[in-house]
């Protein structure tokens, strides 16, 4: 793959803040391969994401933060630059449900998903073979019903093991406890098998089944101290009607949910994913 930095930031919205980028750019011969930018007219913000082939730079990205900062501190930007090359590590979390683990995996495998996966971490020893199948070490963490934070003790010394930058709950049916979603806040990804922000919480499809809905879905969202209500990355849907059983709604919706967390990570891999508030900017 093409040697890029991702160079992402957003900010106060105001007149000049592309052509400070690009001028900073220019003088220095970078060569722009992808430019997205969006502004916010409703609440004053300003939203950007560029590619920068590396080596088209005279100096690493150490040096490029360096020199870029006093920009960014003059338009009072939330920023920063991410090397294509440093791989995203990501530690997957699962429960029973092989649906969208097994797809992340084989995703993963064949080279669709660019980051390094250090570990899977499940509540439940059932997928252990598939995961092992792909060289990935695997870690059974059961939870005691009367003593959760154990597991999550020891669910955050693995994960601090595996120097992880992000987390993804692939079906990982535990609600984190508020200290682990602030330490890593805009880190961990949920898939939540409902279209947010109908039917949160447990069994969303016999909720739905219960409320006769048309539509199912699911959501992939980050993961906050509220269930079910942290930033949207990415969303979709499919057809039901009252033929359907709960049982054809779940087999249904599961390919919906492991296509939506496949798409949200990728986007989050790829810097794609600004976060403003409770909501997101995604440059697909």
């Amino acid at each position: 793959m093409e040697h890029l930095y991702r160079l992402t930031l957003s900010c106060p919205d105001r007149v000049g803040i592309v052509a400070r980028v690009s001028n900073f750019l220019a003088q220095y011969n970078g060569t722009i391969t992808e430019a997205n930018q969006h502004a916010d007219m409703a609440e004053g913000w300003f939203f950007l994401r560029n590619e920068i082939k590396a080596d088209s730079l005279p100096f690493g990205i150490e040096t490029f933060r360096e020199v870029f900062a006093p920009i960014a501190a003059d338009m009072n930007m939330a920023w920063q630059v991410n090397d294509s090359r440093q791989k995203r590590r990501i530690v997957l979390m699962a429960s029973r449900d092989s649906h969208c683990l097994a797809d992340l995996l084989n995703r993963w495998h064949f080279g669709d998903l660019d980051c390094e996966i250090p570990c899977v971490i499940a509540n439940h020893d059932d997928l252990r073979s598939l995961v092992e199948w792909h060289g990935i070490p695997f870690h059974h963490v059961p939870v005691d019903p009367d003593n959760k934070a154990a597991h999550f003790a020891a669910v955050s010394e693995l994960v601090m093991a595996a120097r992880a930058d992000t987390i993804v709950l692939a079906r990982y049916m535990q609600i984190l406890p508020q200290s682990f979603c602030t330490q890593w806040s805009g880190k961990i990804i949920n898939i939540h098998h409902s279209f947010l922000p109908s039917f949160i919480g447990a069994k969303p499809y016999h909720q739905a089944f219960e409320r006769g809905v048309k539509l199912i879905g699911a959501t992939c969202h980050y993961v906050t101290e509220d269930l079910d209500a942290g930033p949207i990355i990415d969303q979709d849907v499919m057809r039901v009607s009252h033929r359907d059983t709960i049982e054809e709604m779940v087999r249904r919706g599961k390919d919906v949910e492991k296509a939506v967390l496949a798409r949200g990570l990728r986007w989050h891999i790829e810097d794609r994913v600004l976060i403003h508030g409770n909501k997101t900017v995604v440059f697909e």
